[in-house]
């Protein structure tokens, strides 16, 4: 009886989790997209996604811990979730380069991209913040 009560707990933490990361990957996805939308006029495709990357990264810190996984940042952590993004990172790059290089706009590449990584990197973030030590 309890073990079934104490899975649903588990189960929704995890829920929790995700709905809470959803909205943390909205504003990060947002802050990279609208610097990628605007450098990339002026800059290479690549370096103006690698910039929005790197700034939408440090506030997704910060917000992944203090209101996703609600736990302190510390310099483990960001390590991590380093270590996690620059594995997120690579698939993003390949894929934004992969999707222009068959032909989608530039302007609209980084939309499925971001459909395709946003799963894997929460499996990857969620493993950095839920491990144990």
């Amino acid at each position: 009886m309890f073990d079934n009560y104490i899975n649903q707990i588990q189960v929704s933490t995890k829920i929790g989790e995700f709905f809470r990361f959803g909205i943390v990957g909205l504003i990060a996805t947002a802050i990279h997209y609208g610097i990628y939308y605007g450098l990339q006029w002026f800059i290479n495709i690549t370096v103006a996604y690698s910039i929005g990357y790197l700034i939408s990264f440090l506030c997704n810190f910060f917000l992944t811990s203090y209101f996703t996984f609600q736990s302190k940042p510390t310099f483990s952590k960001l390590m991590g979730m380093g270590g996690a993004h620059l594995v997120n990172y690579s698939l993003q790059v390949f894929l934004l380069n992969l999707f222009v290089y068959l032909g989608c706009s530039a302007t609209i590449a980084p939309l499925p991209v971001f459909c395709i990584a946003v799963p894997v990197n929460f499996i990857l973030v969620r493993f950095v913040f839920k491990r144990k030590k």
